[in-house]
């Protein structure tokens, strides 16, 4: 074949695909998520990110962003005092909030006088807790020094059942699922997890199977607890323990409803559901009712956006159960993937959730936890991704702005360059794609998040016996009042 042949032999091939192309984005749809879709699985980004990013256009221009940010450096941060508590005044580079964290840490203080009272955490995150990595590490601290004993909410079914070692679960195939990651009108409301379960297989047994881990204070499954959702159709579940099988029925009622499994400590239970199929199921809690919890609601392809669509009504009868006194934001893995350094569109996107969460849980803490350094490859060298600190100070800011606690895990972990090092090093602590932690790091970073916390939490109570000595009188918490954050110059 002589090579003008060649040449329009390639060129007709190639108009022919362009001409295919346009005809059938003609009949695609508009979407690429259905507003309701029951089997969701293996989705690994969500649909409210990929609709904010199409709408990045219209977001605020980099200038206005620059400009704003140099103001709020030039600012200290001056905190209104809640229950006789005033935190030293911050400056926006080295924000840490815990002057929102005072409910939070209160509830510790109590919980470190009387060990027989509790605190909970719930911890929201991506791929970065898959398998209950960085999770399983903060809890444990707490743990250890507060006292508790379980693994705390876990969900039917999840991504990364097989690679978690604080939990041990198994699950049939049939189960059907809906995530607030790609369902934005679900068949009945979401869990406090994101999650509804259906079982929904008239011909074939449906379950699941929960085996205590072997992680210290994680070795036994305490007070099994089923949460499940309101149905008009009531079902029965069959929990089998060891050789003997207990029959219980689903008296699907209310918004949220429970069945305890067995009081106690179990090691291992098969729950089999029968003509459950209209009741949404949500998952059990594993906890001994004293000392700190803390659930790990981790979701791969998650970017903190699908919280905004919780029903608030629903969260709140989770929280009449399980009592949350911080809950964690730990995202912006899966928001670096789109080579934009503007990041209004995400700020306004999260303060949606923040605020979602705050009509949820009332009077709830929540501790934002930035973006972890990331690397990528700029001609032939690895360099931290242009994209991490402009995120990172976006999140700084929306933490600000919602008052909201805030750990900047980019500079918490060794700031410009850190990934490269936690890659490279021996042993290494992050995994060659230069994003996720291995195990060892996951460990590293929890440790780090854990002494974070505690740090503001001593400084808390330092200012805490201050104000008893000088004998101040408590002041109520005081929460998303716009002037509850003073923001004056910088004294000369």
């Amino acid at each position: 074949m002589n090579t003008k042949s060649y040449f329009f032999q390639s060129f007709s091939i190639v108009a022919l695909a362009l001409v295919a192309f346009i005809g059938f984005k003609q009949i695609l749809p508009d979407k690429i998520f259905s507003e309701s879709k029951l089997d969701s699985k293996n989705i690994l980004i969500d649909s409210l990110l990929l609709e904010s990013v199409a709408k990045d256009s219209l977001a605020a221009d980099d200038d206005s962003i620059a400009t704003s940010e140099r103001n709020l450096n030039n600012k200290k941060i001056v905190f209104d005092e809640t229950e006789g508590i005033e935190f030293p005044a911050e400056s926006f580079e080295n924000y840490k909030g815990y002057q929102y964290l005072i409910s939070f840490y209160e509830k510790l203080y109590q919980l470190e006088k009387n060990p027989q009272s509790k605190v909970r955490i719930a911890y929201y995150g991506d791929s970065m807790t898959d398998g209950d990595l960085i999770v399983q590490d903060v809890r444990a601290n707490y743990q250890e020094r507060f006292g508790g004993n379980g693994v705390g909410f876990v969900s039917i079914t999840s991504e990364s059942a097989a690679s978690r070692g604080s939990v041990k679960s198994t699950y049939s195939k049939n189960w059907k699922t809906q995530s607030y990651l790609n369902v934005k009108k679900p068949i009945s409301p979401f869990g406090v997890n994101g999650h509804v379960f259906f079982a929904n297989d008239a011909s074939n047994n449906t379950w699941v199977q929960y085996e205590a881990g072997l992680n210290k204070n994680c070795t036994t499954l305490d007070n099994a607890t089923l949460f499940y959702g309101r149905s008009s159709k009531t079902g029965k579940v069959n929990f089998i323990i060891g050789k003997d099988t207990l029959k219980k029925s689903l008296s699907p009622n209310s918004l949220v409803n429970t069945l305890k499994v067995s009081s106690g400590s179990l090691k291992a239970f098969k729950a089999n559901f029968v003509h459950a199929d209209s009741i949404p199921i949500y998952g059990f809690n594993f906890d001994n009712g004293i000392g700190v919890h803390v659930d790990n609601f981790s979701q791969r392809g998650n970017s903190g956006l699908p919280i905004s669509m919780f029903n608030a009504d629903v969260m709140r009868a989770f929280n009449n159960n399980l009592k949350y006194d911080l809950i964690i934001l730990h995202y912006g893995t899966n928001v670096l993937n789109y080579g934009t350094k503007n990041y209004s569109w995400y700020e306004k996107g999260m303060t949606k959730t923040v605020n979602k969460i705050k009509e949820s849980f009332p009077g709830v803490s929540i501790l934002i936890v930035s973006t972890a350094d990331k690397s990528t490859k700029y001609n032939l060298e690895m360099k931290t991704d242009s994209a991490v600190v402009p995120l990172m100070k976006a999140q700084k800011h929306y933490a600000l702005e919602t008052e909201s606690g805030f750990v900047n895990l980019y500079t918490l972990m060794g700031g410009d360059g850190s990934m490269i090092k936690w890659v490279d090093e021996a042993p290494a602590k992050a995994n060659k794609d230069y994003t996720h932690f291995n195990q060892r790091g996951a460990k590293a970073i929890g440790n780090l998040l854990y002494e974070q916390l505690n740090k503001g939490y001593e400084e808390f109570k330092t200012l805490r016996a201050k104000r008893d000595a000088e004998g101040t009188k408590p002041k109520p918490v005081r929460r998303a009042r716009p002037d509850s954050v003073s923001i004056t110059k910088d004294s000369v």
